[in-house]
């Protein structure tokens, strides 16, 4: 007699040629994810081999139901690590049957700035640190904290280890090898500042690559979750009070600050950015206002200033850039919920191609 997890295993590379291709989008909320299978006649290694599917808007709140049809173009490929063998996941972009981008598709303006040959020169590398909380599924209060009550205060969790100190990490370690699995360059993980609340790192990724690859990794750590019991929240803000938000910390440089002389190209970055403080602020993820008030590792949100190795700064310069005089910097001010594609291709507008 076969077991539930007998079947979910099984091996289908021993049977048939076919595999399973999970397209993933999302949803209505610019925040939710969506996923569904299909049936593929054998290995698939490039997205333009992959058809285009529809879905039913109306049920996602992308299209009205008169009219629900939305395409989608599938856009990069990742190893299913659920599945595993040859099953793959496949990031989508939605668009109208015109061709027309839906409005939550970001993607479609991103990869236009990526293709920007003044950008494309400049092989923009991003390295982004994704903060999230881990919630008890029935109460949403944060997991190993006491239902209705409050751990001790911050100190022994950030990087924490022990029954008292660290929660969750069962859940972080098994996203954390099935990120590695799928092919996702992500880079680490820690335990946060707040209990229960976590990190993973992805990069360096190149380009739009790097708004793909924090999907599939959200999507993957939805999917672990679920598996789980547990519920993983991306407000950035989830708990009130003296607890440390969650931010997702954009790392960044181009060709000419890895070079030479890079630290001056940093610092006029950094000055372009300044100026469009308000416009990338409004862009960063919604709730940041409760984030970014000057306090717990964070600056105002009203406030644009920048500093070497300052952690209460809008953007950090690291001791080993200022030191070597080239090399990255770090834009502080991202939401945990902020839309990657969005927030990597504006860094990129703002500072290679606008001149102010």
């Amino acid at each position: 007699m076969s077991l539930l997890t007998d079947l979910i295993n099984l091996n289908l590379s021993e049977t048939t040629d076919k595999i399973i291709a999970e397209y993933i989008w999302v949803g209505g909320s610019g925040m939710d994810m969506r996923s569904k299978a299909r049936t593929l006649p054998g290995p698939v290694s490039d997205p333009s081999e992959l058809p285009k599917w529809n879905y039913d808007g109306s049920s996602t709140g992308q299209a009205p139901g008169e009219d629900s049809e939305v395409i989608l173009y599938p856009q990069a490929i990742f190893k299913d690590p659920f599945r595993r063998a040859n099953n793959i996941l496949v990031m989508c972009d939605a668009y109208t049957p015109a061709g027309e981008p839906i409005p939550t598709n970001k993607r479609h303006a991103a990869a236009k700035v990526f293709s920007q040959p003044d950008v494309v020169a400049e092989v923009p590398w991003y390295g982004i640190e994704q903060e999230y909380t881990l919630l008890q599924k029935d109460v949403k209060w944060p997991v190993g904290w006491p239902i209705g009550g409050f751990p001790g205060p911050q100190g022994p969790y950030y990087c924490g280890v022990g029954a008292d100190k660290s929660f969750g990490r069962d859940v972080v370690d098994a996203h954390y090898k099935a990120c590695l699995y799928a092919g996702i360059n992500i880079s680490g993980i820690n335990g946060e500042v707040m209990p229960g609340q976590w990190e993973f790192q992805v990069g360096s990724a190149v380009g739009i690559s790097a708004g793909d690859e924090i999907w599939v990794a959200r999507y993957i750590l939805e999917r672990i979750t679920e598996i789980a019991g547990v519920v993983v929240s991306f407000d950035p803000k989830p708990i009130p009070g003296d607890w440390n938000g969650a931010g997702a910390h954009c790392n960044y440089s181009t060709k000419s600050m890895r070079e030479d002389g890079g630290y001056e190209i940093i610092k006029k970055a950094i000055d372009k950015l300044g100026l469009r403080h308000k416009e990338h602020i409004a862009a960063y993820g919604e709730g940041n206002e409760r984030r970014l008030t000057g306090h717990h590792e964070t600056a105002d949100i009203n406030t644009f200033l920048w500093g070497v190795a300052n952690r209460g700064a809008s953007i950090r310069v690291g001791r080993d850039t200022e030191k070597e005089g080239k090399g990255y910097f770090e834009d502080r001010r991202p939401a945990s919920n902020m839309e990657p594609y969005i927030v990597t291709s504006m860094i990129a507008e703002t500072t290679i191609l606008w001149n102010p």
